[in-house]
């Protein structure tokens, strides 16, 4: 996987670009993580922003559009090819410094690269 693929969503995932998707649920392969704190869907470079609320206190991830596998749309749940570990180890996401900040962004496709997770 490229860094450019990294930051789309895959044509099965059924995602509809300007879907809302802000509050649904997300699961990992393996359970419930948390729920879609902001997301963009930005040509190469969308993304979800999951709060993991009490799981991991409060942390929040961001995660690269490719790892969504599916979006039901009935279930506003949203599925994604990672673990609840892999979401657990992944960096940290702080809003106020990360969106813009490209060693992060350089350090979330170093990460999910190395783990060929996606």
């Amino acid at each position: 996987m490229t860094e450019h693929t990294m930051w789309t969503y895959t044509t099965e995932s059924g995602h509809l670009a300007g879907t809302d998707l802000i509050g649904w649920r997300v699961e990992a392969a393996d359970g419930h993580i948390g729920k879609v704190d902001r997301h963009s869907d930005e040509v190469d470079d969308a993304y979800l922003v999951v709060d993991t609320g009490v799981w991991i206190f409060g942390k929040e991830v961001l995660i690269p559009a490719s790892a969504v596998t599916r979006v039901d749309l009935e279930e506003r749940t949203v599925h994604l090819g990672l673990s609840k570990e892999q979401v657990k180890e992944a960096p940290e996401f702080h809003s106020d410094k990360h969106l813009a900040d490209r060693q992060y962004r350089e350090d979330l496709v170093a990460y999910y690269r190395f783990g060929a997770w996606f």
